[in-house]
């Protein structure tokens, strides 16, 4: 996000940009999205494959600061703030369910849902709006930075049109590979959630929520 910043920051200064310093940084970027999606899906380790969905998702905002446009821009900074919180989530989920089992791999920590419900509970919203599930501020940022991509070149469509249904894939195998299942016989007894753990997932999906409410807080920076 630090770099989304940056980015942000310097290109004014490049501007206008010529056609033929845009084109490999876009085309780059938009590569990049489909290139680390797919690597989600064959992961194996939870906190990787938290990691490559950030990378996807910053490769759609560097396309869109590159794009120099208000829409790419707004669009830019409100998935920024929308993939900061939930990535910040899910990282949160993960070092959880690591702190039970002391093991990252995917295929070791199924069937949580059956002894952490309420975890479990706050896995489906965070993967739901990794996802973009409407109403959340996240499908407002994808949909600002399609369109603006769109108008660049309407075959980014192709790019951006994958990379989302990609995303939507490895969200959801995200979740099903942690919480549905059979639990490992290698388990043998869990120590119980605490209050803070679930309070510092509300404080970062409560104002995920709450900007749906009033997304103008962050949309109207460029406009």
């Amino acid at each position: 996000k630090l770099g989304g910043y940056g980015l942000i920051r310097i290109s004014p200064l490049l501007n206008p940009h010529p056609p033929t310093l845009l084109l490999p940084i876009m085309v780059m970027a938009l590569w990049g999205v489909l290139m680390t999606s797919s690597i989600c899906l064959r992961q194996t380790d939870l906190k990787a494959l938290i990691a490559y969905s950030s990378v996807s998702h910053m490769g759609l905002v560097a396309a869109a600061i590159m794009s120099q446009t208000p829409w790419g821009m707004t669009g830019a900074m409100t998935l920024m703030i929308a993939h900061g919180l939930t990535s910040s989530a899910l990282f949160t989920l993960a070092n959880t369910n690591y702190e039970r089992t002391h093991t990252r791999t995917l295929l070791l920590v199924r069937g949580l849902q059956l002894i952490f419900p309420l975890l479990s509970t706050w896995w489906l919203l965070t993967n739901l709006t990794n996802m973009a599930l409407p109403p959340s501020i996240n499908l407002m940022g994808e949909l600002l930075i399609i369109t603006a991509l769109f108008n660049w070149s309407p075959p980014s469509i192709i790019l951006t049109g994958i990379g989302t249904l990609i995303t939507a894939s490895y969200s959801l195998y995200m979740f099903l590979m942690t919480q549905r299942g059979s639990i490992s016989t290698q388990f043998q007894s869990f120590y119980p959630t605490h209050t803070r753990e679930h309070l510092v997932l509300a404080l970062h999906l409560f104002p995920l929520g709450l900007l749906i409410l009033k997304p103008a807080l962050i949309s109207g920076l460029f406009t």
